[in-house]
């Protein structure tokens, strides 16, 4: 019998918590960001926790998250999910150093500010995308398993050979065991021995 050793993938993964937590925690906080612009009026702005947001930006963060909690269901797809914060994280916070004017240049300086980021908004998605690169990065726990690989056939059958080969063999040595074969000596006058039925001694073995 052989046995097969293999490494799996153990149980729910701390990635998968993590990205589901970040899910809950994007939603929470684009929902919050909706009771204090509201819908109607996508270019409206407005402030929470010293960040600026407006309801495009909420929206973005909903999103976020409700793809956070889709993609912690897979060990994989929260490392993926993780990847994608830490890319759309770090663009973000590119963007919204060139925005504030942290960089001198902004070559997209065309399109505005459609998500109404600020100073503090930079250091909150410089934290998203390293929270990011942690999930995409974070190990696996994993766990060994021993497995008994099926004897082929062939091997079975031999196996019965041998066993039934040494199992005859050991009830032939019980039956009739050897013995080391030695010449048998005449005997001597000495060591006649009298047959008690016919009180005479056999004479064919008494050495002369």
């Amino acid at each position: 019998m052989t046995h097969r050793v293999t490494v799996k993938v153990a149980g729910l993964q701390p990635v998968q918590l993590l990205a589901a937590l970040a899910g809950i925690a994007f939603i929470v906080f684009g929902v919050v960001g909706f009771t204090r612009t509201g819908v109607g009026d996508w270019a409206a702005q407005s402030f929470m926790l010293g960040f600026s947001v407006n309801p495009l930006h909420n929206l973005v963060l909903v999103a976020a998250g409700v793809l956070g909690l889709l993609m912690a269901l897979g060990s994989g797809l929260a490392r993926l999910y993780g990847w994608l914060l830490f890319a759309g994280g770090a663009a973000i916070f590119v963007w919204s150093l060139m925005i504030t004017g942290v960089l001198a240049r902004n070559p997209v300086s065309e399109f505005g500010n459609p998500l109404a980021l600020n100073t503090n908004d930079n250091w909150l998605y410089f934290g998203i995308a390293l929270f990011g690169l942690l999930l995409a990065v974070l190990p696996a726990r994993r766990k060994v398993i021993e497995e008994e690989e099926p004897e082929l056939p062939q091997q079975r059958s031999a196996a019965f050979r041998e066993s039934d080969e040494q199992t005859r063999e050991h009830r032939i040595e019980e039956m009739d065991p050897t013995v080391s074969p030695r010449e048998q000596e005449p005997i001597t006058k000495e060591q006649a021995v009298i047959d008690p039925k016919t009180e005479r001694v056999n004479k064919d073995k008494i050495k002369h």
